[in-house]
């Protein structure tokens, strides 16, 4: 009886023996996240160095280390109209060290664009919460484009009997959308000349290659307050409080033609809720700060926060609308 009772025990015990390692595995994953961040954590921005994204990014960035304690590192990683940073994102480990600073593209826009995606934006990552939203500004070269309204500019454009080029930062990003949708609504054939990000456009707007941008006002409201670029019309649904003197595209005279580019952070599915929560109180505090808010304002975007529910319900909301104009505008891409 005694070896029977033994032999009993052994196999009782090899059976729970698989439980060990999965119940030890999660009480690392749980002290794991409780620590977050104890190291360097990376924003994997999808676009260049220098547009809106990475501007209003880096800001961010610095506001997480001196609230969290460690370095948020910015890595840029342009491609496929910001597909290849989220794909970045994606296929990292879910441990809170690789954030995504994806935008209304990423979100509502690209799965309607490109016939295949390398991530499926309802299901491999996370929305943590937003981060900013700001309007694009219809901006024309001061040095070669006369108008100094958007009926001015309409005018000027139908009158010179051929195509006008418009630049964004690539094939299916809202400021793609944007002109394009303008060329549509007003009759006025235009030309879209795809650019990796704003830092290639202003160039080619300021050389005269390119005769208007409809894009993120973060990356031209330098130059507008310059005197190089002239803002015609913002498209958000009132005046921007840093260009008051500048209309809607209503008040110019184009209605409903409201479109504002956001973004939000995203993690790679899996990632504990524990770190998820950490990241979306500390942005929860630093939107609310008088600070950086003012920040956000001077570099033309306004700073926000969320809960992961409210930025997926704003995706889903917008995406009927963004199916929508790129039929209209007849974007595509490979």
């Amino acid at each position: 009886m005694p070896g029977k009772f033994r032999r009993r025990t052994f196999v009782k015990m090899l059976a729970s023996a698989p439980l060990w390692p999965a119940f030890g595995s999660r009480t690392a994953r749980a002290q794991s996240a409780s620590a977050w961040p104890d190291h360097p954590v990376r924003i994997i921005v999808p676009y260049p160095a220098g547009g809106s994204t990475d501007v209003l990014a880096r800001i961010l960035a610095e506001s997480l280390k001196e609230k969290l304690g460690q370095p948020f590192i910015i890595e840029n990683r342009p491609g496929a109209g910001g597909n290849t940073g989220i794909a970045g994102v994606t296929g990292s480990p879910p441990d809170g060290y690789t954030i995504g600073a994806a935008t209304v593209g990423h979100f509502a826009i690209n799965q309607f664009l490109y016939d295949k995606m390398p991530f499926d934006p309802e299901k491999d990552f996370i929305p943590v919460t937003m981060t900013w939203d700001l309007p694009n500004v219809f901006a024309v070269a001061s040095q070669h484009v006369p108008a100094k309204t958007l009926a001015e500019f309409t005018a000027w454009a139908k009158a010179g009997g051929k195509p006008i080029s418009f630049g964004s930062p690539g094939v299916g990003t809202s400021p793609h959308l944007s002109g394009a949708l303008f060329g549509t609504r007003t009759g006025i054939p235009v030309t879209h000349v795809p650019f990796r990000g704003a830092a290639q456009t202003i160039p080619a707007m300021l050389s005269g290659d390119v005769a208007y941008a409809i894009d993120n006002l973060a990356s031209y409201l330098s130059f507008i307050e310059a005197g190089n670029m002239r803002a015609l019309a913002v498209t958000s649904s009132e005046r921007w409080p840093t260009l008051p003197n500048v209309p809607t595209m209503a008040e110019a005279g184009l209605s409903d033609f409201v479109i504002t580019s956001w973004a939000g952070f995203v993690v790679p599915a899996g990632t504990p809720q524990a770190i998820i929560d950490k990241l979306a109180q500390a942005m929860k505090e630093i939107a609310a700060d008088k600070t950086i808010q003012q920040k956000f304002l001077v570099a033309g975007a306004r700073v926000l926060s969320s809960t992961p529910k409210e930025i997926s319900d704003k995706a889903a909301k917008e995406r009927p609308m963004w199916r929508e104009v790129i039929k209209v505008s007849g974007a595509k891409a490979q």
